[in-house]
């Protein structure tokens, strides 16, 4: 019993060891990025000496100088980008997979097998078609360039599939014998009890489609079109021996996804738990 207790403690220290690891260069980043440049560069502390000083120096530049950071701008677009992403994502995803794992489709064994083996496909070698496609259609430098792409990841098919899979199927009898047709049952019975491995997804995409720096860099070519990443990027070597500058504008990049992974981080969990990885 007492060695049982001794493993569980000597892991749990383990972990709050990785994750004190993990957090650390977040944590300085956002202690840094209150200092002065003068403090930056001769490191004599932690914390800061003077915290106002350096807010005001750093946050008041980038937030209040517009024409050489649009950061508003960029928040926007990114805000705007990876909420089109996600509704797309769970539209798309559910329906194909409420097809694949619920529906008697012929050929649906290997449709779902073409879908899974797509996740072993590096995104970097589709750059080139799906640059080709966008400009056939004139979506290049448009929001849209970065929206219906990704409509077509695997990822969530995959998830939600094994989801549906778990739902009884008896609910699905009952509900036929009610007069449900198809589409009432994917509305009326398979999302409302698959919010767990939704919510999952939902959140899963924003924070990729919020993360993207390859796509936007490579479709998108005006300043006031890019998203937070890129134009942080561009800001940063623009400015590069600014220390402040260039830590105050990643700390604007990074706290929103922050705020909202940790204020979702239980639903993650809660999908991951409740079968959406599982069989």
């Amino acid at each position: 019993m007492r060695e049982s207790r001794s493993k569980q403690f000597a892991l749990e220290l383990f972990v709050a060891l990785a994750a004190v690891l993990f957090l650390l260069p977040v944590l300085l980043i956002y202690v840094e990025s209150l200092k002065p440049d003068a403090e930056i560069v001769r490191f004599e502390s932690v914390l800061p000496k003077h915290p106002k000083l350096g807010y005001h120096e750093n946050y008041s530049y980038v937030l209040n100088t517009p024409e050489e950071i649009p950061i508003f701008r960029w928040l926007q677009n990114s805000v705007v980008i990876s909420t089109c992403v996600t509704l797309l994502v769970l539209t798309v995803d559910s329906l194909a997979a409420y097809g694949l794992a619920r529906l008697n489709l012929p050929g649906k064994r290997y449709v779902f097998g073409l879908i899974i083996a797509t996740l072993m496909v590096p995104g970097q070698i589709l750059l080139v078609p799906v640059y080709l496609i966008l400009n056939r259609l004139h979506w290049l430098d448009t929001p849209a360039a970065l929206i219906f792409p990704a409509g077509a990841g695997a990822f969530g098919v995959f998830l939600l599939a094994q989801f549906f899979r778990g739902i009884p199927k008896e609910l699905e009898e009952a509900a036929m014998l009610d007069g449900c047709g198809p589409l009432r049952l994917y509305w009326h019975i398979m999302l409302p009890l698959s919010k767990p491995a939704l919510a999952t997804l939902a959140i899963l995409t924003f924070i990729g489609s919020w993360n993207d720096f390859l796509g936007p860099l490579v479709f998108l070519d005006s300043v006031e079109r890019y998203t937070l990443p890129v134009g942080v990027a561009l800001f940063q070597g623009s400015y590069a021996n600014e220390y402040g500058l260039t830590l105050a504008a990643s700390v604007v990049c990074t706290a929103p996804i922050l705020i909202i992974f940790m204020i979702f981080s239980r639903q993650i969990i809660q999908g991951m738990a409740f079968g959406g990885l599982k069989e």
